[in-house]
C-alpha cells in the first residue's frame, strides 16, 4: 500500500493545516515570507536540502522572501500526481520532481521546455552535471528537466556474517554470489536467522539486474523486449534456484524495497542490492546493529560474460521539471537553478544524496565522508535505467513482475514465465 502524502512547509517553522490537496493551505502565519514555491516530490528530495542550520537553501530563501512548501508521495504515486497537476488549466505547483522512465512524448509536452530558461539565466557550469543524466531528460529534441539525483544500483554486504559464515572477501562474480548467499542463509552468533540476499518483489530493477548479469535485458535501449531470452532464462533459473534454497526471503511474494535497508541493519540479510547512497544509513549506529560492517561493491556479472560486456548496473535518475501550467514559472526556474548550484549538490551528496555532477566524485570532502565515492563513480559510467520511457511502460513493469514472482516461486517453469512475458509485453511496446 502506498505511503499518504505528506504536506507541510519545511523552510520555515508553519505547517501547513490541509495535506496533498493543491493550493489548500490553511491559514499563513504572520510572519510568513512573501511567496511560497509548492513542490511536488518524493520524501528524500526534501530530507537531503537539510533542516535548521544545516539547510543548504537557507540563503536563496533569504534572498527571495520565500518559503518552500513540499508535498511528497513515494514514487509512482508521486508521478500520477504531477502529471495531474500538470494536466489541469492551472496548478499550484512550481516544481515537480519526474523519473527518468517516466516522460513519453504526450508527458513531456505537459512540462516547460529548459533551454530557455538556461540561455537567459544559466545554470552554474552546466556541463559538468552528468551528459547521459541530460540526455535521459531530453524528449524530442527539447530539455524538460534538471538532473537532481541518481540511485545507482550497487551491492551491500555485511562483512560480519561474511566472515562469520567463513567467507574472506565479497563475490567477483555472479555465480560466486549465489554460493555466498546460500553460504550465509543460516543462524547468526547472535541468533538470529539470517537470509543470503533480501530481495523485493516490486520493483523491476532486481531481476533485470539478474538478467544483466548474464549480458541480457528486459527492454533494452531501443526497445527490444527480451533482446536474449537465454539470458533472461538463466536470470530467472538463478532467483528461482536461490528461492529455493532458502536464500530469498520466504516472504519474497510481500517483500517490498523499504525493507531492504531493515533487513541489513538488523542483521537479517547478508547481501542487499540498493542505491549506493544508502551507505551512511545502513551504518547508522543509532539505527544499525552493524555499524562500519555494511559495505559495497559493484554487482558482479556473471563468469560467463566477464570480459566481454561489462556489467550494466541499474541507475535511476530523477529531475526537476516546472508544469506548463504553473504560476510563478520564474520563481521555479530559481529554485532549479540554486539546488542544481555545485555547492548545493556536494551538501545534498554529504546528506546521502547520488550527485549528478562529475566534479562532485573528486571532491576531498565527500570522498572523506563517502568511501563509495569512487565505486559509484566507476559503477555509473556503465549503469543505465531499468526500461526506457514509453507509453505502456508502467502497465508491462507490472507484467514483468507477475511473471518473474511466478517463476522465482516455482508456480511456472522458467521458460513459460519467460514466453509469458514476451507474449503478453509485446501488444504494449510502441508499434
Amino acid at each position: 500500500m502506498s505511503k499518504k502524502p505528506e504536506t507541510k512547509l519545511t523552510r520555515r517553522t508553519f505547517v501547513a493545516g490541509s495535506i496533498g490537496v493543491a493550493a489548500a493551505f490553511a491559514a499563513r502565519p504572520s510572519f510568513a515570507a512573501g511567496k511560497t514555491l509548492n513542490v511536488l516530490s518524493h520524501k528524500v528530495h526534501q530530507t537531503v536540502l537539510g533542516s535548521g542550520d544545516g539547510d543548504l537553501l537557507k540563503d536563496w530563501l533569504k534572498a527571495k522572501d520565500a518559503d518552500i512548501a513540499f508535498t511528497t508521495f513515494d514514487s509512482n504515486p508521486l508521478q500520477d500526481r504531477l502529471f495531474r497537476e500538470a494536466s489541469l488549466k492551472e496548478t499550484e505547483y512550481g516544481v515537480g520532481y519526474l523519473i527518468d522512465n517516466r516522460p513519453t512524448s504526450q508527458i513531456a509536452a505537459l512540462f516547460e521546455p529548459l533551454e530557455p530558461y538556461q540561455k537567459q539565466d544559466p545554470i552554474e557550469d552546466f556541463a559538468d552535471i552528468a551528459p547521459g543524466l541530460v540526455q535521459g531528460m531530453t524528449i524530442d529534441g527539447k530539455l524538460i528537466g534538471i538532473p537532481v539525483r541518481h540511485a545507482t544500483q550497487g551491492l551491500f554486504y555485511n562483512e560480519a556474517l561474511l566472515e562469520e559464515a567463513g567467507i574472506s572477501a565479497p563475490p567477483t562474480t555472479l555465480e560466486e554470489l549465489i554460493e555466498q548467499c546460500k553460504k550465509t542463509t543460516f543462524t547468526s552468533k547472535a541468533g538470529t536467522p539470517v537470509t543470503g540476499m533480501v530481495l523485493a518483489s516490486d520493483l523491476a530493477v532486481f531481476p533485470v539486474m539478474f538478467a544483466r548479469a548474464f549480458g541480457g535485458d528486459f527492454i533494452s535501449a531501443d526497445l527490444k523486449l527480451v533482446p536474449d531470452r537465454a539470458a533472461m532464462e538463466a536470470a530467472l533459473s538463478a532467483l528461482r534456484g536461490m528461492f529455493e534454497a532458502g536464500a530469498l526471503p520466504r516472504s519474497y511474494a510481500t517483500t517490498k524495497n523499504d525493507d531492504h535497508v531493515t533487513w541489513m541493519q538488523q542483521g537479517r540479510a547478508a547481501f542487499s542490492p540498493l542505491p549506493f547512497a544508502r551507505a551512511a544509513q545502513l551504518n547508522n549506529p543509532d539505527q544499525s546493529k552493524f555499524p562500519g560492517k555494511i559495505k559495497a561493491i559493484e554487482f558482479p556479472g556473471s563468469a560467463t560474460i566477464k570480459g566481454k560486456v561489462p556489467m550494466a548496473s541499474v541507475v535511476e535518475a530523477w529531475a526537476m521539471a516546472i508544469p506548463r501550467n504553473a504560476k510563478d514559472k520564474a520563481l521555479a526556474w530559481s529554485f532549479i537553478k540554486e539546488v542544481s548550484s555545485k555547492r548545493v549538490t556536494l551538501g545534498m551528496a554529504i546528506n546521502g544524496n547520488g550527485p549528478v555532477r562529475v566534479s562532485t566524485y573528486a571532491d576531498a570532502g565527500l570522498k572523506a565522508k563517502n568511501a563509495l565515492a569512487a565505486v559509484e563513480a566507476k559503477v555509473l559510467a556503465t549503469a543505465r535505467g531499468a526500461f526506457p520511457p514509453f507509453p505502456e511502460a508502467a502497465r508491462a513493469q507490472a507484467t514483468f513482475l507477475e511473471e518473474v514472482q511466478l517463476a522465482v516461486l516455482g508456480r511456472k517453469p522458467v521458460k513459460d514465465a519467460v514466453s509469458a512475458i514476451i507474449e503478453r509485453i509485446k501488444p504494449m511496446m510502441p508499434a
